[in-house]
Parts: structure tokens; sequence; C-alpha cells
């Protein structure tokens, strides 16, 4: 039996950010919403740094150049990692959709279950599955969620809502788990990736790109490459951080909400709800200062977007084994 000191070690290094970096070489990852965006540029780096990867998305075809809300589907992802590689390290849980619209302008309320399906529950099932496993391995949890989590941002309610439990579920997670699996929360601003190309559940429920509607959400506030934020992701990993906010910016959005709430509401009041016949003072900036040409190329330049309807959200997972 451990003696009461030697538990509470294990309690303070928990706490403890350890002095070197993981290595990598070897471990045994398994990344969801691996077609695109950060997903797609976080199983790069990993295979970089050495890693096994085991990668799921919703089609197999965008695999070969996001997992959906299935308990099944993302209990055979783990079970099939875990019988190719005999381990599971890493669990990176970054499937994702969002919607840009003021919410008593949506027509089609019902079609929005799907959102909360793909960024909570496409986060939960793999976790509940893979959670044996990272014990097993004294593994890690890492899961995308947003600044949106902590920032009422007009036209985003839907979304916000998403992450807002997104966040809160990982951070009970960690209180319940203390030392025996690491979790590392990522809260990032705008970052390239499909749903910065302005694709997003529009008001009708259906999934199409807006590039107008993704202008007046992003405005002036900068757009991270892609590259460049999970640098930062996997260098956080690697730490043991608790949470990685990017760009660093955003690292007092927490703090305004807790001491000041009023300010960022009435922040994003100014911002987005528009005068009749006049557009949002976003919108105004935007064109005032041209800082749309300092968007990432990918946000200007996107060809092949997916299109697809909610109802694909649904599509069977495609797991690849790399």
């Amino acid at each position: 039996m451990a003696a009461i000191g030697d538990l509470e070690d294990e309690d303070k290094r928990a706490f403890v950010k350890p002095l070197r970096k993981e290595d990598l070489r070897g471990k045994v990852v398994l990344i969801t919403g691996a077609s695109s965006g950060i997903g797609e540029e976080l199983a790069y780096q990993y295979a970089k740094k050495g890693a096994c990867l085991s990668l799921v998305a919703r089609r197999k075809h965008a695999l070969e150049g996001v997992a959906a809300a299935d308990p099944e589907q993302s209990g055979r992802a783990v079970e099939e990692t875990v019988a190719h590689f005999g381990k599971l390290n890493h669990l990176v849980a970054n499937a994702g959709a969002w919607s840009i619209s003021f919410f008593d302008e949506i027509t089609n309320i019902t079609a929005f279950t799907k959102m909360m399906d793909v960024n909570f529950w496409g986060s939960v099932y793999p976790t509940y599955y893979a959670l044996p496993h990272l014990k097993a391995s004294k593994g890690k949890l890492i899961v995308s969620s947003s600044i949106a989590a902590t920032a009422p941002t007009s036209r985003l309610s839907l979304y916000n809502a998403t992450k807002a439990a997104q966040l809160r579920f990982y951070e009970t997670l960690r209180s319940e788990l203390g030392s025996e699996v690491g979790v590392t929360i990522l809260t990032a601003g705008f970052v390239e990736s499909e749903m910065t190309k302005g694709k997003a559940i529009q008001r009708d429920g259906e999934v199409a790109v807006d590039e107008e509607a993704r202008d007046v959400q992003i405005g002036v506030l900068p757009v991270s490459r892609v590259e460049k934020l999970c640098e930062a992701v996997l260098n956080g990993i690697r730490r043991g951080d608790w949470y990685v906010t990017w760009p660093s910016l955003y690292l007092m959005v927490p703090l305004i909400a807790c001491l000041a709430p009023e300010v960022l509401t009435w922040q994003s009041y100014a911002l987005y709800n528009a005068k009749k016949g006049s557009p949002p003072l976003s919108q105004r900036m935007l064109n005032a200062t041209g800082a749309k040409r300092f968007y990432p190329p990918a946000l200007r330049h996107h060809p092949g977007i997916k299109t697809e309807k909610t109802d694909d959200l649904r599509e069977e997972d495609a797991a690849s084994n790399v």
C-alpha cells in the first residue's frame, strides 16, 4: 500500500507542470475531426514528432488527402486503434461545426440539435471509450473548445452554448481524474479552417458557405494561421498545460467575463447589432480598414469546401491507422 506521503507527492505533481516536454516518439494518438483544419494540422505535427496516428473523420475520401456523435462508431474507433497499436496515449477530440445567425432569425430550430451532437457529444463519446486506455497509459485528453465558451458573442448563441458545455465538462472531468489522465483544453480565437472560410449551419438548418456572414463575424479580429496555432497547441500538450489560448490577446477574456461581464456584452452588441438600414459596426470597421487583406490566403481562396446538409453530420465515421 502506498504511503500517505507518496499519495501527497502524486497529487502535487498533478498541479505542477513538468520541466521537460513529453517525448512523442512511439506514442499512439487518436485524432477526431482529422480531415481538415486543426485536426489535420495536428496530425502532421504529431507525425513529425514520431507519433503513431489513428485518424477519424466522417469521410474516407477526406482522410485520403469529423467524427459524428455516434457512440458505437466512437467506441469502434478507439478499440480498433488499441487493437492495432496495443495502446492509446493521447485522444484529440476535435470535431466541430458552427452557425452564424441571430437566434430569433432561425427558421428551423430543430436542425440545430446536430451542432450539440457534433461539438459536445462528438467529444464526449470518444472520451468515454478512450478513458480506460488513457488511464492505463497515464495518457492525455486534448479537446478543441473555443474562446467562445466564455464570450457571449452575438450571432453565435447556440455555438457558444455547445462550447460552454464542452469546456465545463472537461474541466469537471479533470477534477475527477486528478493525475491519472492529463487534460489540455484548447480555447482558440478565430483560426483558418472550413468554418472561418464561411462554412456554417444556416438559419434554415442547412450547411452552406456564406462569406459575407463570416466577414461580419470576424470583422477586424485576427485570424490565426493553423500551423502557428498547432505549434502552440502541441507545445502545450507536451508540457501538460491545462489550457492553450491562442492568439494570446484572448487570455484576458475569461477574466473580463468573470469581473466585468457587462463589458463583453456591450462590446458584442455594439459590434454586431446593426440599426435598420445600416451595416453592423464590425462590417463598417472591416471595410474602412481593409483588414480582410490580412486574412490568411486560405480564407480568400478556398476551392473544394464541402457543403453537405446537416443530416450528413451523422455520416458513418471512417477510421484510418497511419
